[in-house]
């Protein structure tokens, strides 16, 4: 598999201005523009806070459908900013590094 960072250990600095997704060992999801982080936490901008206890789907399905929704051109956002304690995640990924399922734009194929 080629190596993405020219053979350099990832950083954080590899996601900046990127969409995002953060997860938390909870219900909360978090999708949004990495803007900036430190010690503390992560600015993302453009979020969307996904609360799974308040909603039906599981948060891989959640984020199969953002997926999905990113590529079509739109986005669902319900804050400008947000501030996340880095305590809280768990996990941090790019939205487009996701292996989604779903359709493709031909009717006849799916992604998986």
């Amino acid at each position: 598999m080629p190596d993405k960072n020219g053979g350099r250990k990832p950083t954080l600095d590899d996601y900046l201005e990127r969409r995002v997704v953060l997860d938390t060992q909870g219900p909360l999801l978090y999708i949004g523009q990495l803007v900036a982080y430190d010690e503390r936490g992560y600015w993302l901008d453009d979020a969307d806070v996904h609360d799974r206890d308040e909603g039906h789907s599981t948060k891989e399905k959640y984020i199969n459908d953002a997926y999905l929704l990113e590529r079509s051109g739109a986005r669902t956002m319900n804050r400008r900013r947000v501030f996340v304690e880095r305590t809280a995640i768990v996990s941090l990924s790019a939205l487009d590094d996701v292996i989604a399922e779903g359709p493709t734009g031909d009717p006849d194929r799916w992604m998986v």
